[in-house]
């Protein structure tokens, strides 16, 4: 089975829709009626945490299209192969639930369950890598 390929898909239209998110950001600040407290509170509370949603969905998304093309292409084992693709496909997880927090009032559970997923993919990517036997082109 060929491992990343999720990743890669799922990372693309993470990506697009936290872009799109950016934007509705951007009317906000911009151009929506009432801007002006929008822009006053700018680094406060709900605003700080749209904004860190942005961020880290982008972020999530390109660590995922990254990690699904190093999956496909190096030649690590399968099973970490498994288990860092989903792993970092699971760590999507964390600005979902920064969004959560901010619309629905969710308790932090997300951003923490994403946020240790994604960093123990990554380490296990490394380790795998590491392990790995390839010779460079």
């Amino acid at each position: 089975m060929t491992y990343g390929k999720l990743n890669i898909a799922g990372g693309l239209l993470f990506l697009a829709a936290f872009m799109a998110y950016g934007f509705l950001l951007i009317y906000l600040r911009d151009f929506a009626p009432g801007k002006e407290q929008w822009v006053a509170d700018y680094g406060l509370g709900k605003h700080f945490e749209a904004r860190l949603a942005h961020v880290h969905g982008n972020l999530f998304a390109l660590l995922n299209v990254l990690v699904g093309y190093l999956v496909w292409k190096l030649p690590i084992d399968q099973t970490s192969a498994r288990w860092v693709s989903w792993l970092a496909f699971a760590g999507m997880l964390m600005p979902i639930g920064i969004l959560a927090e901010l619309v629905l009032g969710a308790p932090p559970v997300f951003v923490l369950i994403g946020a240790a997923l994604i960093v123990v993919a990554m380490a296990w990517l490394g380790l795998a890598v590491w392990r790995s036997r390839f010779t460079p082109a």
